[in-house]
């Protein structure tokens, strides 16, 4: 195909899968795009391999590769070096990057909290916020939940001079909250409680969010030069991310088994299997919000945009930060194109609810 002709393609296919035809399937002259997630495979990125298997992708005209990343921060890098054409990552971890000058923009968002908290053996005795007073909290200063401890004891109503926070490498994080070296943890529930509940571990969290203080999950990445100069490229991108979104939400079981048969290592242990399911049903709990329900898929609320943006400039960007304008921080102009029916709604909260007993 001529250039013409395939950006022409795209923007039927878009155009047709914004309506839930299925553009025809084509392998020649499909569009090669490179995309990279944040992180090993797990749940918030099981999306993509869904997408590329399960042909969502390839009904939008693109032929998606998907690498797997090494953190928000260097995922975030590598697409504003134009590295790769699209990625992923935590969206304060986004909003760090744009603030110090990174040319990244979110396309849209693929799962609405964080799960930033503080993560307790179920047994404990810590029960709320203030408990944490005269225990020891691990924390690791180079985790994205980690500047925001001040803010957060302000908001739940404890003194967080009187908690030991013991520096705790990431990697070791959560093993010592089993061996009980620590009472509890700062950390992304979204990886500490699939990794901790898959090893028969029973944890609970202390979110962030209970207390006001909200950041969306996951976010789509481009350059901002892309969003202008090939929008029809974004559109198929993120029309073919969110059909995706949208079969592993209503269709967890058959999602989960696409990602397994594309990660060998992860199925290949029971634990690697429930650390994926888990991981899965608490990525699609965090999209049951209003954004999604009242906007579609990937829809970011403006307001909350600007005020998470406001808060990881002051409390995490470092010095010399600026709030980025939020027109090159994010656009909704890709998104909405795909929404849950009732009955997909139906099914999307059925098959969460053994989940929500890790952040109730």
């Amino acid at each position: 195909m001529s250039s013409i002709s395939r950006r022409r393609f795209i923007q039927l296919a878009g155009a047709a899968s914004a309506l839930g035809i299925a553009a025809p399937a084509i392998s020649q002259g499909a569009t090669k795009v490179t995309f990279t997630t944040s992180w090993i495979p797990e749940g918030p990125n099981l999306f993509a391999y869904v997408a590329r298997d399960k042909g969502f992708w390839k009904q939008n005209g693109l032929d998606v590769s998907v690498a797997r990343g090494s953190g928000s921060g260097a995922a975030a890098q590598a697409v504003g070096a134009n590295s790769f054409m699209f990625g992923m990552g935590a969206t304060p971890t986004m909003m760090v990057q744009a603030a110090k000058g990174l040319p990244i923009t979110c396309i849209g968002q693929l799962n609405y909290d964080a799960l930033m908290g503080v993560g307790v053996l179920s047994s404990s005795p810590i029960r709320q916020p203030k408990d944490l007073e005269g225990k020891k909290l691990g924390a690791s200063v180079s985790s994205g939940e980690y500047p925001f401890l001040p803010l957060y004891a302000r908001k739940a109503g404890f003194d967080l001079s009187k908690v030991e926070l013991v520096q705790l490498d990431s990697k070791v994080r959560d093993r010592s909250l089993i061996e009980k070296l620590v009472d509890a943890v700062a950390a992304f529930g979204s990886s500490t409680i699939p990794s901790l509940a898959s090893n028969g571990v029973d944890v609970r969290f202390m979110l962030f969010k209970a207390v006001g203080l909200e950041f969306y999950g996951q976010s789509l990445i481009t350059q901002p030069t892309r969003v202008k100069a090939d929008s029809a490229l974004c559109q198929a991108f993120v029309n073919g991310a969110m059909q995706a979104i949208q079969f592993i939400m209503t269709q967890p079981a058959e999602a989960l088994a696409i990602f397994l048969k594309a990660n060998d290592e992860v199925a290949m242990t029971a634990s690697g299997k429930e650390y994926a399911r888990i991981g899965l049903g608490l990525t699609n709990l965090t999209n049951l919000v209003p954004e999604v329900i009242d906007h579609g898929l990937g829809f970011a609320d403006p307001v909350k945009m600007k005020s998470q943006a406001e808060l990881v400039v002051e409390y995490a960007a470092g010095q010399g930060a600026k709030v980025p304008e939020m027109s090159s921080l994010f656009t909704n102009d890709f998104v909405g194109k795909v929404r849950l029916s009732e009955d997909q709604l139906k099914l999307a909260r059925a098959a969460v609810e053994p989940f929500r007993k890790y952040v109730a």
